[in-house]
């Protein structure tokens, strides 16, 4: 085999031993310790953006899979409305009432407590504003009412609950907001 079969020991043909051909021992060495450097660095790069990567994907399926119901959860929360609305319609129980209209508030207003229950265990919180401070990222002004009776900002009111997915806000609360009287 004649030297020009093999690349690897042709000095015409290699370009890093015409270079160093050129260079004194001090000089290589100083090449070979600056190009060790920047593999080093290159590596440390890389690994940094692998260690990104892996976070930020475990991120996504972390949300993915907490999250994914969010629409559903979403429908869901209105059944839960509606369900509450019908029971709020219903008279006030009195004693007069025949026996099974109370057994069927009662069976009625049990189906609401586990559904909600069930919601809750799942990652769906109802939560009441009811004498809390408004939260623009959590409720939904709809009116405002002076009193005195409350602190300016205080929700007075709810007509609906905040619902959230695992402290995601799935529905804010509608709210009547307490203010000032006019001088």
């Amino acid at each position: 085999m004649n030297e020009t079969e093999n690349p690897q020991t042709n000095p015409e043909e290699d370009p890093v031993t015409d270079d160093v051909a050129d260079l004194s021992p001090l000089e290589h060495l100083a090449a070979l310790e600056a190009e060790r450097d920047e593999m080093r660095d290159r590596w440390m790069r890389s690994e940094a953006e692998m260690a990104n990567l892996r976070a930020r994907t475990k991120r996504e399926v972390e949300d993915a899979r907490l999250f994914a119901v969010q629409k559903f959860a979403r429908d869901v929360v209105e059944v839960a409305e509606n369900l509450k609305r019908g029971l709020s319609s219903l008279p006030a129980p009195s004693a007069e009432e025949p026996e099974i209209i109370g057994k069927l508030r009662e069976g009625f207003e049990g189906i609401e407590r586990s559904f909600v229950a069930t919601l809750d265990r799942n990652g769906v919180k109802m939560d009441d504003p009811t004498g809390k401070l408004f939260d623009p990222n959590l409720h939904q002004a709809m009116a405002e009412q002076e009193t005195t009776e409350h602190p300016p900002g205080t929700i007075i009111q709810a007509w609906t609950q905040a619902w959230t997915l695992n402290g995601r806000l799935l529905r804010p609360a509608m709210v009547v907001v307490a203010k000032a009287p006019s001088a």
